[in-house]
């Protein structure tokens, strides 16, 4: 069955989409504001993943502990986090604090205080967090492989910034961040559970309805169109050495497609049928199960606003990495040369289209589904047309889109971990 949710954008610009689901008496709330860490200043990478973190330690009105007190005489809960283009509120209640919960989210969004205490103890929060990262091989591969893979386009840049770049972030940093790209216009709520459509679009107006911005001097995310990635000319290979790591990791591939690219389905199919899960596909079949050279090994391809990477990971020991790369490499130009064989590609067809229904499952899964589609612009009725546009995909659509992103001669590689040797 369809999920025909309901959809209405209010005259001051806020989207509001709801889904009514009343399996059980409660209700998924999540809150997309269209301003991520591609915002961020160019010397101040991190200050939207520290807004996200102060965001929700108090309000002009409300001081942390009297939400926390709130939300857990609710049973209910609120967690922000922060991404590339957007900065998410998920929240999630019972029926009856339905309206409750959604005024304290939209006051969180709306008034944040950034209390300097909360600055302090949440960017020191973050520097932690980085420096854990710092330490792991998988991260500082895929830090050097995006790095590496952009150069100069803004998505080589980290999102949740470095320890120097957090550590220099002030109060007034968040403040103008927030009064910069916190608008209506910007703003999408998605709400499903155990509520009528119409209650709503009823609550969120009442809440958000009366929220205006001043248009700023750096514009809006509205219309946002990101730069064209540097496409490779030649092969590269950087290590990180970590000598004291029993483990290193890999980080190999290519600058990928946008979201909206006509080809994305074939893409999406064929990445699937290369390595999207750690023990299918033809990586992780050779690799690892065949071959037992890594601990792990997948591919990911991220299709957003930009040409985000298409990416082939792996965990191995030190004496397997040269194997394993190499490995990779076989498969990639036995896949151009030869392409997939029509049984594999079947098969990731119907992989996707099952795990549609697994995907939905949950109120907060359906709202996340929900708001992907209409970020892109996927229609309504996306869900009921996924099947059809994934069956509809060919082995020549699949072959094609292989031929158009995985070429080894211009792969970019980052090996982190011990005992690396540049060559």
């Amino acid at each position: 069955m369809a999920l025909n949710p309901a959809r209405k954008v209010l005259a001051n610009g806020v989207t509001v989409m709801a889904k009514a689901n009343h399996t059980t008496p409660a209700v998924s709330i999540v809150c997309c504001v269209r301003a991520g860490g591609y915002f961020d200043l160019v010397d101040r990478d991190g200050t939207a993943a520290l807004v996200a973190r102060v965001l929700d330690r108090g309000t002009i009105s409300r001081p942390a502990d009297v939400i926390a007190d709130d939300l857990d005489g609710r049973g209910a809960s609120i967690s922000v986090s922060a991404g590339r283009h957007q900065i998410g509120l998920n929240a999630t209640c019972l029926t009856a604090d339905f309206p409750q919960v959604l005024a304290l989210a939209a006051d969180i969004l709306r008034r944040p205080a950034f209390p300097d205490r909360e600055v302090a103890t949440r960017r020191a929060d973050l520097v932690t967090s980085i420096r854990q990262d710092e330490d792991q091989p998988a991260s500082r591969a895929v830090d050097a492989f995006m790095s590496e893979l952009y150069g100069a386009h803004p998505y080589a840049r980290r999102v949740r910034g470095t320890v120097a770049t957090v550590d220099r972030l002030v109060r007034q940093d968040l403040v103008s961040f927030h009064q910069a790209w916190f608008r209506p216009t910007a703003l999408t709520v998605v709400v499903v559970g155990d509520v009528t459509e119409a209650q709503v679009l009823d609550v969120v107006a009442s809440v958000v309805g009366d929220w205006s911005a001043p248009s700023v001097a750096n514009g809006t995310t509205d219309g946002l169109v990101v730069p064209a990635a540097p496409q490779a000319s030649a092969r590269r290979l950087m290590t990180v050495p970590m000598p004291n790591k029993a483990q290193a990791d890999v980080a190999y591939g290519f600058v990928g497609i946008r979201r909206s690219d006509p080809g994305f389905m074939a893409a999406s199919v064929m990445n699937n049928a290369l390595g999207q899960y750690a023990i299918g596909g033809r990586l992780g079949d050779s690799i690892r199960e065949r071959q037992g050279m890594a601990y792990y090994v997948s591919s990911s391809m991220d299709a957003g606003a930009g040409e985000g990477p298409l990416m082939i990971r792996a965990g191995v020991s030190a004496e397997n990495i040269e194997r394993t790369i190499a490995s990779i490499d076989a498969e990639l130009v036995l896949v151009l040369r030869d392409g997939f064989a029509a049984k594999e590609i079947d098969q990731s067809k119907s992989y996707l289209v099952g795990s549609l229904p697994r995907q939905l499952e949950t109120n907060a899964a359906i709202a996340a589904f929900l708001l992907n589609a209409d970020l892109f612009g996927l229609g309504l009725d996306y869900d009921a047309r996924l099947p059809d546009l994934v069956q509809a995909v060919t082995l020549d659509a699949a072959h094609a889109a292989a031929r158009r992103l995985l070429n080894p001669e211009h792969a970019t590689i980052a090996v982190a971990g011990p005992q690396m040797e540049r060559r």
